[in-house]
């Protein structure tokens, strides 16, 4: 049987790389997995300092098991061209910064210690996507996923590939192919055995067949009472496949959902229904260590879309993401939109060599997943390249003949070789270009962008982003266009049953190139800031879900007279799923339910309150009384929330609040940390720049500096468990709010497996 087991501890990291030194232990800095090969600053950096070679060195001591077993490393992912050297012979060379790839180690290990040596290119490798142009992310050098020892008898399972059938039938069918691996080449013979396994490990079918030293495939059929895939009710079944050989027995499982996904002429359909999608891009980065981020960061970003934000899908922009990120999609019910890597370049035979490679890698990893429902097959934003897009779309195509293609693009009249039309429609804000002659237009007929006579599916891919960059502490005023541009992309896809959804640009600002974002190495186009704190716009997608699941209601506004141009809140938005929006202000009270004029097919619009409901003697001339406000949200007429923004807010609290309060020592395990400034009614102060400081005790690290300035009232940073289990006090203090305590711990748990 198989063991696999976490690598991820006792590196020893060093800049720079000399091949003749591969076989050597160098000095340098003790580090664990995931890393960052060079830990930057929030903004105002140089990217180029980890473009180059860096060193990642561990002695692994031999093991009498080693001499009659398959020894191989399994990297989940390093970036970007990474090389393994054993005792200093080359053993495997990776150029794809998103794949797993696996370094056999089998023949060449020696009785005593043994140096494994991985070399990290983080240059910008022409021959390798997405590089070869400019790029509008940043690839962060480093062994930046997990790495596992993998051990197993000479004969064992490769990979497993589930197929779902019937599954809207009462009858369902499961397909299994079992492709194994025998590295050796020796013949054998034997049984593979898949176990069909409900949510608590029962067993509720089986099926056997034999093998020669050929890959398997079984199938069980009249399956009864199995529930379906959906994102309200996520059910996960397990296929367990058992090998057993006269040259080593082998266990392999994998989780999947029964689950029919379809992009029509008329829209998405989940299990048969009209689902219409919403969701945002999401790229894998973090402040100061970029891509190096374990699994609960992973886990806790798509539970932010998911819960926070209550989209219903995730493109994972521009690369395959984190197995750990996908995995929690599939437990939680978010759809994902997964894809190869690249940004707009394609470049020559070679280069586009490895991207066809990515798309076998994509896709033999994580064809399992139910939470994926479309393959990305383009290069995002490339032009047309037809042999090329011929060859991605029939390799998808003959992998995974149960999901649909997809390739986005931002130029119209492209080549349509997929299945679906996957369109950057940015044309909103173009109104403001010169020379501009049409007047502000939301989102274009889907055939003006394909150019075809007919409809096909359409999936709007992105939308904001660089037409209208917004920070967390900009202009009240900015900040409401913001909010109304997404209203408004939304409530058009909402509005055509030939679209199926809109997917915006994107979940949170990131660290960018210098041909990119604001000059800081930052682009603003989130909706929420780095450290995953929302911005106004993030409650345009919060409000959408229903007040079953979350009762909404935020306003528009930091409640003072003079920080719009001109003076005033109006027009205020209120960002809402409630019937009805009451606003106390003084003596006044008004009661003002959803602007179904404006946005009529959202399902919850917005309350816009404005000189229809205010006079400008009651609410905004200059000069007057400012006073207090009071909020409320009905549904069916009662008074479901409340909201107090005061007219003279002043600091007044420190507030420390935690993602987890419980880290595992036994693993590289984080916890984000927000800090917030607060008034008196307990509102955010937008403008509040003070500094606070941060003081850690106790087994964790802290990720980043220990002096931080509050953007927009708030800041972040994340801590890294550090070995040991014991108690953890994190001390914030600011000069004018004095200091905040908060005990967290850590436990010695197991490592996490793979």
């Amino acid at each position: 049987m198989r063991s696999v087991t976490s690598f991820n501890d006792s590196w020893v990291f060093s800049e720079g790389f000399i091949a003749a030194d591969a076989g050597k232990l160098q000095s340098g800095q003790a580090v664990s997995l995931p890393h960052n090969a060079v830990e930057l600053p929030f903004n105002y950096f140089d990217e180029t300092c980890y473009q180059r070679a860096f060193t990642y060195q561990k002695v692994l001591a031999w093991r009498p098991e080693f001499a009659v077993r398959e020894v191989s490393l399994v990297f989940d992912a390093a970036m970007a061209d990474a090389v393994v050297y054993l005792n200093g012979e080359k053993i495997v060379a990776h150029r794809d910064g998103y794949t797993p790839f696996e370094a056999r180690l089998t023949g060449r290990l020696r009785e005593g210690d043994n140096l494994i040596t991985v070399k990290i290119d983080g240059s910008e490798n022409p021959e390798i996507p997405p590089f070869g142009g400019r790029i509008d992310y940043l690839t962060y050098a480093g062994i930046y996923r997990d790495v596992w020892l993998k051990t197993s008898d000479a004969v064992s399972i490769a990979n497993i590939k589930i197929e779902t059938r019937d599954v809207l039938s009462d009858l369902k069918s499961v397909a299994v192919r079992c492709d194994l691996v025998n590295p050796q080449g020796l013949a054998f013979s034997g049984t593979v055995t898949a176990l069909l396994r409900g949510a608590n490990g029962e067993l509720l079918a089986e099926a056997v067949a034999e093998t020669h030293g050929e890959d398997v495939a079984l199938e069980m059929t009249g399956l009864k009472g199995l529930s379906l895939w959906e994102i309200d009710d996520p059910v996960l079944y397990q296929v367990e496949v058992q090998l057993r050989t006269d040259q080593g027995n082998d266990r392999h499982s994998s989780h999947f959902g029964f689950r029919a996904a379809e992009f029509t002429v008329d829209g998405f359909r989940l299990n048969g229904r009209p689902l219409k999608i919403r969701g945002l891009n999401r790229h894998q980065s973090f402040p100061y260590v970029g891509y190096a981020m374990g699994r609960p960061a992973q886990e806790r970003d798509a539970e932010i879309l998911k819960h926070k934000l209550h989209c219903n899908l995730v493109r994972t922009s521009h690369y395959p993401q984190s197995k750990w990120f996908l995995d929690h999609c599939d437990r939680i019910g978010l759809l994902v939109f997964e894809e190869i890597p690249g940004w707009q370049h394609i470049g020559g035979e070679e280069w586009k060599q490895e991207a066809i490679l990515n798309v076998r890698r994509m896709i033999e990893r994580d064809w399992n997943h139910p939470s994926i429902i479309i393959w990305g097959v383009r290069i995002n934003e490339s032009q047309d390249s037809h042999d090329f897009y011929v060859e991605t779309n029939r390799l998808a195509r003959e992998l995974d003949p149960t999901r649909q293609t997809g390739g986005v693009r931002y130029i119209t009249d492209s080549e349509f070789l997929e299945d679906v039309y996957t369109m950057n429609d940015f044309i909103l804000g173009n109104e403001e270009l010169p020379g501009a002659n049409r007047p502000r237009t939301t989102l274009r007929p889907q055939q003006e962008c394909t150019g075809l006579p007919r409809n096909v599916p359409y999936l709007i891919t992105e939308f904001g982003g660089h037409m209208y960059p917004t920070k967390i502490y900009d202009q009240e005023q900015r900040q409401a266009e913001h909010v109304r541009r997404h209203l408004e992309v939304l409530n058009a896809a909402h509005g055509d049953p030939s679209i199926s959804g809109c997917i915006g640009w994107c979940m949170f600002d990131y660290n960018t190139h210098k041909d990119f974002g604001s000059g800081d190495r930052i682009c603003y186009h989130g909706v929420m800031d780095m450290f995953r704190e929302p911005k106004f716009a993030a409650y345009v997608y919060a409000s959408q879900c229903d007040p079953s699941e979350e009762v909404v209601m935020k306003p528009v506004t930091f409640w003072a007279r003079g920080e719009r141009n001109i003076g005033g809140v109006l027009p205020l938005i209120v960002l809402t799923n409630c019937d009805e929006v009451e606003l106390k202000y003084g003596s006044l009270t008004k009661r003002v339910g959803p602007d179904r004029e404006n946005f009529p097919h959202l399902p919850h619009p917005p309350v816009v309150i404005d000189h229809r409901h205010f006079t400008k003697d009651e609410l905004g001339v200059w000069g007057m009384k400012w006073e207090s406000a009071e909020f409320t949200g009905f549904i069916a007429g009662k008074a479901v929330t409340s909201l107090r923004m005061v007219a003279d807010p002043v600091p007044t609290t420190l507030e420390i609040t935690a993602d987890s309060k419980t880290l595992s020592a036994g693993d590289r395990d984080s916890v984000r940390v927000i800090v917030r400034a607060l008034d008196q009614a307990g509102n955010i102060l937008p403008f509040l720049n003070d500094a606070v400081d941060i003081a850690v005790e106790g087994p964790a690290r802290l990720i980043g500096p220990a002096r931080l300035v509050f953007q927009g009232g708030t800041t972040g940073f994340w801590l890294e468990s550090a070995g040991d289990a014991g108690d953890i006090l994190v001390t914030v203090t600011s000069s004018r709010l004095g200091a905040v305590r908060l005990e967290l711990s850590t436990t010695a748990e197991g490592a996490a497996s793979a």
